[in-house]
């Protein structure tokens, strides 16, 4: 089990802010989505909840203790990554290339033992690859390596998954594939946080928004509490139509305002 935790945060880029003042609790058991436009700095936070970026101000801590203090194999035993928009470039064999999730369980020098190569085949399977195994990565196609990369994910076995934008580049079916399976992660107990734009994917399948505007967290808590049209035209500046379906929303943009 993971807690994450963020403290007055602050990020700046260069001369940008990219994330102000930010402050939220993380908990195991829960799917949290962050939303917001372009450049509202969802990619940037999640970066600085794992210690891949140094705070202007603030802190971050996991399990109670500063990020900044903990070498990053500890950081990735605990928390997997899947950044967006990875490109691959040297022509590994798939089972190779999500066998390097088990990297920060390794020493130096040391080779997968029985254990992580049946890791290893419960992520590709998890993902739904593991009849990919014995293909070149580099020839895949982009839905197809963007599942073989969540593998790589989920082989780390870490107790919090952390993954910025897992639909992009996936056809309908496979981002619901890939909902389902963030879900029931964060139904066996893990914290799950993801970055989204599919409002209505969001609203279906989170516990949890957080809604981001200029670096800002604007808004946090149950999706049918974030996802109002007066935050949609404040934040996106959209007009919506806000229809239910079941428990959850679909969030219909209707045009400017």
């Amino acid at each position: 089990m993971v807690t994450l935790r963020a403290q007055d945060l602050s990020v700046r880029l260069g001369r940008h802010a990219a994330v102000t003042s930010v402050s939220t609790m993380l908990e195991p058991g829960q799917l949290a989505g962050i939303i917001g436009p372009n450049g509202a700095g969802k990619s940037t936070l999640i970066r600085a909840l794992l210690g891949l970026v140094r705070p202007e101000r603030g802190v971050v801590s996991i399990d109670g203790i500063p990020i900044a203090s903990l070498g990053r194999k500890d950081v990735a035993r605990r928390a997997a990554y899947l950044p967006q928009g990875q490109t691959l470039h040297w022509p590994l064999l798939v089972e190779r290339l999500v066998a390097l999730g088990r990297m920060p369980h390794l020493g130096p020098l040391s080779r997968l033992s029985p254990q992580d190569e049946a890791l290893v085949d419960a992520a590709l399977a998890r993902a739904d690859v593991i009849h990919l195994k014995g293909r070149i990565a580099t020839e895949l196609s982009g839905g197809e390596r963007a599942r073989v990369l969540l593998a790589r994910a989920l082989a780390v076995g870490a107790p919090a998954l952390i993954a910025d934008e897992p639909l992009a580049a996936l056809d309908p079916g496979h981002q619901i594939d890939v909902m389902d399976l963030l879900r029931a992660e964060s139904r066996a107990g893990s914290l799950v946080v993801t970055v989204l734009h599919d409002l209505s994917m969001a609203a279906r399948y989170c516990d949890r928004l957080l809604l981001m505007d200029s670096g800002r967290l604007v808004a946090d808590g149950p999706p049918m509490q974030v996802l109002t049209e007066q935050n949609l035209a404040r934040v996106y500046g959209i007009a919506v139509r806000i229809e239910a379906d079941g428990d959850w929303p679909v969030i219909v943009p209707l045009g400017r305002v």
